[in-house]
């Protein structure tokens, strides 16, 4: 597992403006003296793979936002009442949160891809870094694009604090993802074929794939889903669990070391006690409308797998796969009591797990091939093929052609919404997934979910408030960047 080590990039030139007693800085970075050598450029791109981990990405944040405004969690911890609700505003703290990490991000791997070309290095090795740095900015861009819109587009590192420097104005959404698209399609080309740990050519295309998807360009979707190779689904899907490199259906995982300077805290907010650290409201809370949906007998996903005991051997709860039915002892708190996700296992060790957390993986891939070619052609073997094989991993049977879920595009649509949502439950794509949902909609109307992001926004707000299918702003960046506009409705 890779260790993080970080260097001070983020204030590279910021340090050069400052007028400190008027005596030069001792020991300051800047360009020009830290981009010397191929260690240098390893350092710039270990620190642009880190601003993943943040609180204010996939460390806490995305997955808050990708999951509690949905139907599968719930939770009555209040530092995520504004998601369950929503009732997020421009001040909410993930709507800051999530904006300010995905430019830290972004500024980082533009810092790779403008400096690391002047270091002296092997051409190959610099390369692939190079592809690297595209990867993430294009990942960052992805999330901050289907969470916000159209945002400034900033393609050259921010290196002072100049107005004209650090206030854009919004591009528009397909211009973000024009340069999403652009950046992955270059990176392909740069990248190794398949690596956990790092960006790879199959993340790349996994990546692409829910792009085009998202956009709703399903042949591209498809060619992109059906060119990520020689990668197999893990057996059996417990496996999965914690993610740590251990299967080839891994295509990107946040790493972590499990120390203070690289701890994953997800499993601390999600897990009961003893298995977290505290007991206290826990995030992402399973719905008990999903438990419902899914089916819990004989879904491998979500079937009973066993009990779990504390290191005490105290009872802790009911193994189910993705979530854990928590029954604790006479003396257990009740804040442990009843369902948690449990794809993420490992103990808390004080906010810092070892469980990494997956971004992309083969079994979305599969699915995604499935839907862009049933959008395209309605039922055919070519859909089937990668559905079923989602479908038996979980131990259930193959459909055909002559199936109730495949009798028409609309039933394989409804039959693929729920693979995805059973699939993936937990992981952060729900709501994205029902933003897209209501978007198909609006563009199509022929093509209906079973629940859009509309419908759960009726549920919670009493009208169908398109206004919500976007976060708003941080208000912050509205109150200090007079070029931004913010969305419609906030």
């Amino acid at each position: 597992m890779k260790k993080v080590v970080i260097p001070a990039l983020a204030s590279l030139t910021l340090l050069a403006s400052c007028d400190f007693l008027k005596k030069e800085p001792l020991g300051s970075i800047t360009p020009e003296n830290f981009f010397k050598t191929s260690d240098d450029a390893e350092a710039s791109l270990t620190a642009t793979y880190d601003a993943l981990q943040n609180t204010g990405a996939y460390g806490q944040d995305l997955n808050v936002m990708g999951e509690m405004p949905s139907d599968n969690c719930t939770s009555a911890n209040g530092d995520v009442n504004a998601m369950d609700k929503i009732i997020w505003t421009p001040t909410t703290s993930q709507v800051y949160n999530v904006y300010r990490q995905g430019y830290v991000g972004v500024n980082r791997a533009n810092i790779v891809l403008k400096y690391v070309p002047t270091v002296t290095m092997d051409t190959a090795r610099r390369s692939q870094i190079l592809g690297e740095a595209r990867f993430i900015r294009a990942l960052n861009y992805f999330n901050l694009a289907r969470v916000y819109g159209g945002v400034p587009l900033r393609l050259t590192p921010t290196e002072s604090g100049a107005a004209a420097d650090v206030n854009l104005a919004r591009a528009t959404t397909d211009q973000v993802y024009d340069q999403v698209v652009a950046d992955l399609q270059r990176a392909i080309i740069q990248l190794k074929d398949s690596n956990p740990n790092r960006a790879s050519k199959n993340s790349a295309r996994a990546l692409l794939a829910r792009v085009q998807l998202t956009r709703r360009n399903w042949a591209a979707a498809q060619a992109a889903a059906a060119s990520v190779t020689g990668v197999a689904l893990a057996q059996p899907f417990k496996s999965l669990y914690p993610a740590e490199n251990k299967s080839s259906e891994s295509l990107f995982e946040i790493q972590y070391a499990g120390n203070a300077d690289g701890g994953n805290i997800l499993p601390d907010l999600l897990l009961p006690s003893p298995l977290a650290t505290y007991a206290f409201p826990k995030f992402n809370i399973p719905t008990t409308e999903l438990l419902a949906y899914a089916d819990t007998v004989n879904d491998k996903r979500w079937a009973f797998n066993g009990i779990v005991n504390s290191a005490a051997g105290r009872v802790i709860g009911r193994d189910h796969a993705s979530y854990i039915d928590g029954k604790p002892g006479r003396n257990g708190n009740a804040n442990d009591v009843g369902p948690f996700v449990y794809k993420w296992t490992s103990i808390g060790n004080n906010f810092n797990s070892t469980d990494n957390t997956y971004v992309l993986r083969y079994a979305e891939v599969l699915l995604t091939l499935a839907e862009a070619i049933n959008e395209q052609t309605g039922p055919s073997a070519s859909v089937l093929t990668p559905l079923n094989a989602v479908r038996q991993r979980a131990g259930l049977a193959a459909l055909t052609l002559a199936s109730p879920q495949a009798l028409s595009k609309q039933a394989l649509r409804n039959e693929i919404d729920r693979q995805r949502r059973l699939e993936l439950a937990f992981e952060g794509e729900r709501w994205f997934d029902l933003l897209r949902y209501a978007r198909h909609t609006a563009a199509d109307g022929s093509a209906t979910h079973a629940v859009n992001a509309l419908d759960i926004i009726q549920q919670m707000k009493g009208s169908r408030d398109v206004n919500y299918l976007l976060f708003p702003f941080p208000q912050q960046e509205i109150n200090t960047n007079p070029l931004l506009q913010q969305n419609p409705g906030y």
